[in-house]
């Protein structure tokens, strides 16, 4: 199988659908002249021309909402925030029309929209450039939002997002887009709200999405080490929640942690260890636990940014701490 980038597949995804569709068109600052802030828009005014790949000012509440009345109108855009930081100047459109608008409309208009772009830190960019909002956006009824972690399942699930007739908030990670890994070659689609199981295990069930997951799996490879066998999840998508995928993980292995790089009041890891407590309280050994983004802005500087953000050596002490292990 081939190997290819993260901003690839997600250009792939892309390419492909609005090769299919005349109705689909991307929007957003630098997309079309410059390729893409991060080149996953390379080649792509080239093949599409300018009506369909457009350039936009630095003005998000103005082409989100500009985005949206097309929605409503029979086109399908997606649109390209050059980080989710930003798309707070538009949240307004994003949660005021885009995710109401079918239910306001009594099912008259639907908003087949794609918000995309990079969330949560990327080096030293400091406080008002490192905010994870995946579950600020899964906060709201209306809206899917999906968090891949790989090339593979982000080419299958942004050609899921283009086709379906509700907004989609999909978020990536400036740190990923250089990521290579195996992409299927021909057509294939990811259904959204499906979790999917990266490494089998018996002893811990582990959870996460998005870039996070890399600190899971390598977290796992260490515990194998030390004859700790521990699965796996990647949600994948945070609202829809695939929690039976968990449910039925922690009914195996009886222990749960989540991490993810969020603040930890009203984080994804609160609701899903809510959900297990309330149907599968019965057959967890230890309370759950949870490994978040702490509960500052993010620093600037390297050091701080390590103890601030979930890391292998977090997660390994919690696995160690819900299997009473003594370290």
């Amino acid at each position: 199988m081939r190997t290819i980038e993260f901003r690839e597949a997600l250009r792939e995804a892309m390419n492909e659908e609005m090769r299919k569709d005349e109705r689909i068109f991307l929007m957003g600052e630098e997309v079309a002249e410059y390729n893409g802030a991060y080149k996953v828009s390379k080649g792509m005014l080239a093949e599409f021309g300018a009506k369909r790949v457009i350039d936009t000012p630095i003005a998000e509440l103005g082409f989100a909402g500009i985005a949206v009345g097309a929605a409503m109108n029979g086109l399908r855009p997606i649109v390209e925030f050059m980080t989710f930081n930003f798309s707070l100047v538009a949240i307004d459109q994003v949660i005021n029309s885009a995710a109401k608008m079918m239910s306001m409309s009594g099912g008259q208009f639907t908003v087949p929209i794609v918000f995309r772009g990079p969330t949560g830190s990327a080096g030293m960019l400091s406080s008002q450039h490192s905010q994870s909002f995946d579950n600020w956006y899964a906060n709201c009824p209306g809206l899917k939002v999906i968090v891949p972690s790989n090339p593979s399942d982000a080419k299958g699930l942004l050609k899921s997002a283009i086709r379906d007739n509700d907004p989609v908030i999909f978020m990536e990670s400036e740190q990923m887009y250089g990521d290579k890994g195996e992409v299927p070659e021909g057509e294939y689609l990811i259904p959204v709200g499906v979790a999917d199981i990266k490494k089998q295990g018996n002893d811990v069930t582990i959870v996460s999405f998005g870039k996070i997951m890399k600190v899971a799996l390598a977290a796992a490879l260490e515990l194998e080490k030390e004859g700790i066998s521990a699965e796996v999840i990647d949600l994948r998508t945070v609202r829809p929640i695939d929690y039976n995928t968990v449910i039925e993980s922690v009914k195996k292995t009886n222990r749960l942690v989540i991490l993810e790089e969020a603040w930890p009041l009203g984080s994804i890891a609160t609701e899903v260890a809510f959900k297990v407590q309330k149907d599968a309280f019965d057959y967890l050994d230890a309370p759950v636990r949870r490994i978040t983004t702490a509960d500052v802005p993010l620093p600037y500087a390297p050091t701080l940014i390590e103890a601030s953000l979930p890391n292998a050596a977090r997660v390994i002490k919690a696995v160690k701490e819900v299997m009473y292990i003594k370290f």
